[in-house]
């Protein structure tokens, strides 16, 4: 009722809901790799979340986000420090063969 009588408003509102879809698929691509970064978990687990946040996808990211959500900053940190040893020692090897 109150966004038919002003025009701009149902614009703020559209950039609302698309600012909100942004952010969800965003947060949805973190859980799904934070999923397949875990070793804490077996493959058929993995499969499951996968599988859980395909079929029910606002639920199944908020749900792992409850149970999985505190310890996804460790992995990325995890994940970083592996890469940047990764870099390091790619950047010692190609020092060396000059």
């Amino acid at each position: 009722m109150i966004a038919t009588s002003y025009p701009l408003f149902n614009f703020f509102l559209s950039l609302l809901w698309i600012a909100l879809f942004v952010f969800w698929v965003f947060l949805a691509f973190h859980v799904i790799l934070d999923i397949f970064r875990s070793h804490d978990m077996i493959g058929a687990v993995k499969a499951l979340w996968v599988i859980g946040i395909i079929l029910f996808p606002f639920i199944g990211v908020l749900l792992y986000l409850v149970v999985r959500g505190g310890s996804m900053h460790l992995r990325q940190i995890h994940a970083m420090q592996m890469h940047e040893a990764a870099y390091d020692e790619y950047v010692r090897k190609s020092k060396n063969m000059q």
